[in-house]
């Protein structure tokens, strides 16, 4: 049975009280980092962006021959208190090193980039391990591996406004981003689950990244064009999980087909010049070569819920989808550029019969500075709701009728995300974050009910996020 309120608060007094401690005994502490120092020549100043400063003058040295090396941690704890499958608190974390190189400083070609990124992952989250729901609570949970991710040139020509990237990319670095939404934990707030929940493997998106090939053309500061192609399955052919299959990012999968994917951007009122307020719009469309199965019918056109079907969905060629990004400033602080309030809309849909999300929208706000004395905080508040296809749920009624059980029916999920990110230091954050989870995995049947009846209680998950940069 779900937890009630006044165990669920008593669970939670002791993680509230010690997120009330960190909040306090960080408060006299300046969150501003855009009036650093910089160096001599506009160099950066190491020891003011990062925990380990300039390291002897190793950084400083790299930088002046065109390499930069990032080395970023994510650790959090997460714990769900009502609701779900299981409950109690968990730990993860993501190590992540980069490289990047300038290929004009370093070898003289022009235009030219070189750039490679890996993971360590580590620990358990709560969407596998107590929630089974299709929007991850956490947008780092991943299979604990160390893993490469990314690794790609790019060339730009004609002063950027040509710019063409291959390798191994991720769709999620460039396509369907909205900066408001970046704010936020919930992983559905990054690479949408409108493609996450219905692309082979999850797609070319953290954390498997696939061989592609990338063109931007930007005709003007205020318009972009993005075109990409990727290979159709990063994961590659198997039966094990995904992120099994390719476990050490290393198997440059060219299975599965072909994912185009295509991106037209409009910014408004760029630069810090512009007199207007800044935002941004973006729409978007997606076409995947490879097969799906049907939502429903097997090769002989029954239900799959039949107990004459042969039990093999009926494969469908093809999937495709189209998607829109809106994010706009629409208060600013006076005197100053980037405080204030950023609201961001997000919607996309897909075919019912070969996916298990055919319509898909979140939005949600984010005040920067809200609180006095702490400019680069951000408080953001967000929604997300993911539809079930038709033919998912048609299949759930089947089902009932087939089996004579009320079993539940996959409809929607949702979930209402409020985060409060603080700037501690410029290479230091901390985030508390509260979710409130309905319908985990779209109202499906809850594993641990042996009569097959009741779906999985709506879930209330609080955590907390640290970010370094060293």
């Amino acid at each position: 049975m779900a937890m009630g309120w006044e165990s669920c608060l008593a669970r939670g007094g002791r993680f509230a009280t010690v997120l009330a401690l960190v909040v306090f005994a960080a408060w006299p502490i300046s969150g501003r980092g855009d009036d650093l120092p910089a160096g001599d020549d506009e160099r950066p100043d190491w020891a003011a962006i990062t925990l380990l400063g300039d390291l002897g003058g190793s950084r400083t040295r790299l930088s002046d021959a065109g390499i930069s090396i990032g080395l970023n941690y994510i650790g959090e704890v997460q714990d769900n208190l009502s609701g779900g499958i299981n409950r109690g608190p968990l730990a993860e974390g993501r190590i992540e090193l980069t490289v990047d190189a300038d290929l004009e400083k370093i070898a003289g070609w022009t235009g030219g980039a070189f750039h490679a990124g890996g993971y360590n992952l580590h620990g358990r989250g709560v969407t596998g391990s107590e929630l089974g729901n299709l929007l991850g609570v956490s947008n780092i949970e991943a299979t604990h591996t160390t893993r490469l991710f990314t690794l790609w040139l790019q060339q730009e020509l004609f002063d950027a406004a040509l710019s063409v990237r291959l390798g191994q990319l991720a769709a999620d670095d460039e396509f369907l981003l909205s900066p408001t939404a970046a704010n936020f934990m919930n992983g559905t707030f990054g690479w949408a689950a409108v493609v996450s929940a219905n692309l082979l493997s999850g797609g070319p998106a953290f954390p498997l990244a696939a061989p592609g090939v990338r063109v931007q053309v930007s005709p003007s500061d205020n318009i972009a064009v993005l075109a990409a192609v990727f290979s159709g399955d990063p994961a590659g052919l198997g039966g094990a999980p995904a992120q099994l299959r390719n476990r050490h990012g290393a198997t440059f999968s060219l299975d599965g087909g072909a994912f185009y994917l295509s991106e037209v951007q409009y910014a408004l009122n760029p630069g810090a010049a512009a007199v207007g307020l800044p935002g941004v719009l973006k729409l978007g469309a997606w076409y995947h070569s490879g097969d799906f199965a049907d939502q429903r019918f097997d090769t002989g056109g029954l239900s799959l819920a039949d107990p004459a079907s042969s039990g093999t969905a009926r494969n469908r060629r093809h999937d495709y989808g189209i998607y829109g990004v809106a994010d706009q400033m629409v208060w600013r602080e006076a005197g100053d550029g980037d405080q204030g309030i950023n609201l961001f809309l997000r919607a996309g849909g897909s075919p019912a019969d070969r996916n298990l999300i055919e319509f898909y929208v979140d939005g949600g706000a984010g005040y920067k500075g809200l609180l006095p004395g702490r400019d680069d905080d951000v408080l953001g508040l967000a929604v997300a709701y993911a539809r079930s296809s038709g033919d998912a749920s048609n299949l759930d009624e089947d089902a009932r009728r087939f089996n004579a059980i009320a079993s539940p029916v996959r409809d929607y999920e949702a979930v209402v995300e409020l985060t409060y990110v603080a700037q501690l230091k410029p290479y230091w954050t901390l985030q508390p974050d509260f979710q409130y989870v309905i319908h985990p995995g779209s109202n499906i049947a809850n594993p641990k009910d042996r009569s097959g009846t009741r779906s999985i209680d709506d879930a209330f998950v609080i955590g907390l996020r640290t970010t370094l940069k060293f």
